[in-house]
């Protein structure tokens, strides 16, 4: 029998989420936390500064990165069907990315490059160790000659935003111009495999992205309210999107990603960072993979397929010079893996990710819970609220 979760628990979270909010830190978020058929969601202020419009448990987010686990369970899905295997080389549909070239130096010009020692294959752009990703070190995203060259390219590899003005096709043809930034398999770099496993995905499949995952993901799960776009009289209600300045840390009010943009489809859907959706619709995916595939009785996904996909395929090395995106922690297919005992959370397991709008999720499945924070001020990730967030889900 599921252990209950206990109201003392769930009041010390409310009231220090609500406090972030009375303190001005964000102008609202929701909450949800599940175990077996208890579902608790708190809904607190309101979705911009100055709103009278209250946060509700139908508020549509812009969900960033966590759309990379969707992402992973449709590549699943089609390595059951065996469309494709980890293995495989992906230049056999992406003849773009064959024969490539890495740098020499990561600070050095595009043209001084040695041949890369193997194909970048399914697994590399699952585990995000394709060669090619955001840049940490000495600073995000230095300017460096290959960060400059993919800026100029509007490739869109690594903002919150996932806009570009290109289609999948013509993307992967400028990014296939680019040389890799290490060896395929060497280290873990974050987002570029997940754009690259999105064109890939389309052509394996032979249907637009979008049009995969509503027919194998959304529908089956009745995620009703989730995609890469969605009609005017659900995105016109988004919440505003805010970030601290990086001189003033003062909360700004972010031209990009206005509701609009999210009322019409996308010129490249991103696997990466690309999917809007509710609470309650990410639960059923959550949930999918707590039960290990199994939706409401019915088998969506292989039970090995959910064991691969959330645990660790990183190296000690990897881990070690992944940087702080992915800090000590290990990396499946899409999420962050936790590989050792933590405070608050002495038995190893849990996982999950985050969307650098503000959102983030995780599954125990020790304890049968899924947890998430939806807000739409990215500085929730790194302020500490979601580090209080974290140690008080432990309490429940």
């Amino acid at each position: 029998m599921t252990q209950s979760m206990t109201p003392a628990g769930l009041d010390r979270l409310h009231a220090a989420m609500a406090a972030r909010v009375e303190s001005g830190e964000l102008p609202g978020l929701v909450l949800l936390v599940a175990r077996g058929d208890q579902v608790h969601v708190d809904c607190l202020g309101v979705k911009a500064f100055g709103s009278t419009e209250p946060m509700r448990r139908d508020t549509v987010f812009r969900i960033g990165s966590m759309t990379k686990p969707v992402l992973a369970a449709a590549t699943l899905l089609l390595v059951e069907e065996g469309k494709l295997g980890p293995g495989d080389p992906v230049d056999r549909w992406l003849p773009e990315l064959a024969d490539r070239r890495v740098l020499r130096r990561i600070d050095g010009p595009l043209d001084d490059t040695v041949p890369a020692r193997r194909p970048i294959t399914v697994d590399d752009l699952l585990t995000l160790r394709m060669g090619s990703g955001i840049l940490v070190e000495p600073t995000f995203n230095p300017p460096f000659p290959i960060v400059q060259a993919a800026d100029a390219l509007q490739l869109v590899l690594g903002q919150p935003d996932p806009r570009t003005p290109h289609a999948p096709d013509e993307w992967i043809r400028l990014f296939g111009t680019l040389p890799l930034m290490y060896q395929p398999g060497e280290r873990w770099q974050y987002n570029v495999g997940s754009l690259v496993l999105s064109v890939l995905l389309a052509r394996v499949a032979a249907q637009p992205l979008e049009e995969l995952l509503r027919r194998r993901i959304f529908e089956p799960l009745g995620m009703r309210e989730t995609g890469f776009w969605l009609p005017a009289d659900l995105t016109r209600k988004l919440p505003s999107y805010y970030m601290g300045d990086p001189g003033t840390g003062q909360l700004e009010l972010q031209p990009v990603s206005g509701p609009e943009e999210w009322s019409r489809p996308p010129a490249f859907p991103s696997g990466a960072g690309g999917l809007v959706s509710t609470v309650d619709d990410f639960l059923a995916f959550a949930r999918l993979l707590l039960h290990k595939g199994v939706h409401e009785g019915t088998r969506l996904l292989s039970e090995q397929s959910v064991e691969h996909m959330t645990m660790n395929h990183l190296t000690p090395q990897q881990m070690a010079t992944a940087g702080p995106i992915l800090g000590d922690r290990g990396w499946g297919y899409g999420v962050e893996v936790v590989t050792r005992p933590e405070p608050e959370w002495p038995v190893p397991g849990r996982y999950g990710w985050g969307g650098g709008y503000g959102t983030a999720w995780f599954n125990d499945p020790h304890r049968g819970l899924v947890a998430m924070a939806m807000t739409q001020v990215s500085d929730f990730l790194w302020n500490g609220g979601l580090d209080e967030f974290d140690r008080l889900v432990a309490t429940i």
